[in-house]
């Protein structure tokens, strides 16, 4: 079997599963200024420190968390295990900056991959490649190190080997540890610190050796603004992960052959809590950017950041269960489907589930409703939330239309403002 049958294999539930829930989570959410802070504001490891000494996130209930997920309709979860600051939220024989030492006291890590497997959610990890923390991490001259520009680190001696031995060790921590892990989500590579920088391979090889089946991202050799559309190699990772953005199509390799892939997306404008920022999505928005992702037969991850006190925020959870409730009357038209054999309505999106067509109507229009080229190639229609169903008649002024298919959706309103599903039964 060569490595695209074993790529296939692998990400055959992940490309199923279609919606996950992305969790950013560190100190950084005191600041509250969003997960970059340290670098953006150029602090040392001096004055950052006191949010670890502070971190105390007495509200942390990752059942709720489970619940909120399982209810919104998403099938996995990715929580940040360790971000580009160094802080850990899991218990690190290799360092003592980690939440057990924090006043939170305890594996945060361990709460989560045990409420999230109780709710039959698939169980991933993010560990940043980076490390604004560790002593031996290129500081001054690296392009977004917080010390990048701090003359008292121009000649500070780094030993690399050193730090990928700690990174190595810490991601056999995460996949010894915590029973089977499903996604591993590394973050990320840029300029020359790429692909066997990291000791790639070595580190590769040891994944699989301990969780053959896990699928691991591709920014062991790309940023999120990359795609690997060359040939595909034992590093360069079981799916693409665009960041903030949505491929024009369906993701391919140079052979044409489609690549497994997921947009991450913010809910507002920052991973990392935000106390400041307002600009969430609305339900709508997330419900139609999952459609597109699907229609292109990719999956969409969607991120909330939780607060200091470990809550993931009302407007957030307000969104997600909005979402669910259209997630459980329409997701049949998302779990295990993919692009459509029909090329995309100008109302909206189409996905295929086997001889299920789905169409997703955005927009109602003024006149009859019009399904271009689908005359004679549709069995029956019906509303996918209830059932009922929806008449295929043609209209009297259709005679210049002989290929189109009409249905009447019976008023000038949409049943579902976010998104309307008319599942068509192909013959």
């Amino acid at each position: 079997m060569d490595l695209y049958d074993v790529r296939a294999r692998r990400t055959k539930w992940f490309s199923e599963s279609r919606f996950g829930m992305f969790i950013h989570w560190g100190i950084y959410a005191i600041p509250a200024r969003g997960e970059w802070v340290k670098t953006n504001e150029k602090m040392t490891n001096e004055q950052y420190q006191k949010y670890f000494d502070t971190f105390n996130p007495i509200h942390y209930d990752a059942k709720e968390w489970a619940k909120l997920a399982r209810e919104a309709g998403m099938k996995y979860a990715v929580l940040t295990a360790k971000h580009h600051d160094g802080f850990c939220l899991f218990d690190s024989q290799y360092t003592d900056y980690k939440a057990a030492n924090t006043p939170a006291g305890r594996d945060l890590i361990r709460e989560y991959v045990d409420a999230f497997r109780a709710e039959g959610i698939k169980v991933g990890l993010y560990y940043s490649l980076l490390d604004w923390h560790h002593p031996d991490y290129p500081h001054y001259g690296d392009k977004i190190h917080p010390m990048r520009e701090n003359e008292a680190f121009k000649n500070a001696a780094h030993n690399f080997d050193t730090y990928t031995t700690y990174m190595h060790n810490q991601v056999r921590e995460l996949l010894t540890n915590y029973g089977k892990i499903d996604i591993m989500w590394f973050d990320f590579s840029y300029d020359e610190m790429s692909g066997e920088k990291w000791k790639a391979t070595e580190l590769v090889r040891m994944m699989r050796s301990l969780h053959p089946d896990i699928i691991i991202d591709n920014r062991l050799c790309a940023s999120g603004a990359e795609n690997n559309n060359e040939e595909l190699t034992e590093i360069s990772g079981d799916f693409d992960s665009p960041e903030q953005i949505i491929p024009s199509a369906c993701l391919t390799d140079r052979e044409g052959r489609e690549v497994p892939w997921e947009a991450c997306m913010t809910l507002n404008d920052n991973w990392g809590y935000n106390a400041h920022d307002k600009a969430y999505k609305s339900p709508k928005t997330v419900v139609r950017t999952l459609v597109e992702c699907i229609s292109k037969s990719g999956n969409m991850l969607i991120n909330v950041g939780p607060t200091a006190k470990g809550e993931i925020p009302k407007e957030s959870a307000a969104i997600l269960q909005e979402v669910g409730t259209w997630m459980h009357e329409n997701s049949d038209s998302i779990y295990g489907a993919k692009k459509a054999a029909f090329d995309k309505p100008e109302w909206g999106y189409y996905t295929q589930k086997g001889n299920k067509l789905y169409a997703h109507i955005f927009e109602r229009g003024i006149a009859s409703f019009r399904l271009n080229g689908l005359n004679g190639k549709v069995k029956a229609a019906r509303l996918l939330a209830d059932g009922s169903e929806i008449l295929m008649e043609r209209p009297w002024n259709s005679g210049a239309f002989p290929d189109d298919l009409f249905i009447d959706l019976g008023s000038a309103n949409l049943p579902d403002e976010l998104d309307t599903v008319v599942e068509l039964e192909l013959i």
